[in-house]
């Protein structure tokens, strides 16, 4: 089994949309800290389980610098967020997103 694993750091926007007040319902921006698991049994005919430049530019060409209500479908919280990566991803079973020193969310894939 091959396990690939690709970090990388993106700046974005979102505003969530709560059911309770809370100062995140406002336009704000964080530094992500993005973290993509891949894995397979076999490798591609590259000798590869993903490339990992394949991993970055997909998340960074559709999250970097953009505001992430315009680019989610659902409601951009960092587990929603995980979640739309991983399946943008061919072989991905985990995603972390780390939105600030104390706050990573892990989404896995059953």
């Amino acid at each position: 089994m091959f396990t690939v694993i690709k970090r990388m750091e993106i700046s974005a926007s979102h505003k969530l949309k709560l059911s309770y007040p809370s100062k995140c319902e406002n336009l704000h921006g964080h530094n992500w800290v993005i973290t993509v698991y891949c894995r397979s049994e076999r490798l591609d005919e590259n000798g590869m389980v993903v490339d990992f430049s394949h991993i970055k530019n997909k998340v960074k060409e559709q999250l970097d610098h953009k505001n992430l209500n315009d680019v989610i479908p659902s409601n951009p919280t960092a587990e929603n967020i995980a979640q739309w990566i991983c399946n943008q991803i061919p072989h991905c079973i985990k995603v972390e997103v780390k939105e600030s020193e104390g706050n990573t969310v892990i989404y896995e894939k059953d």
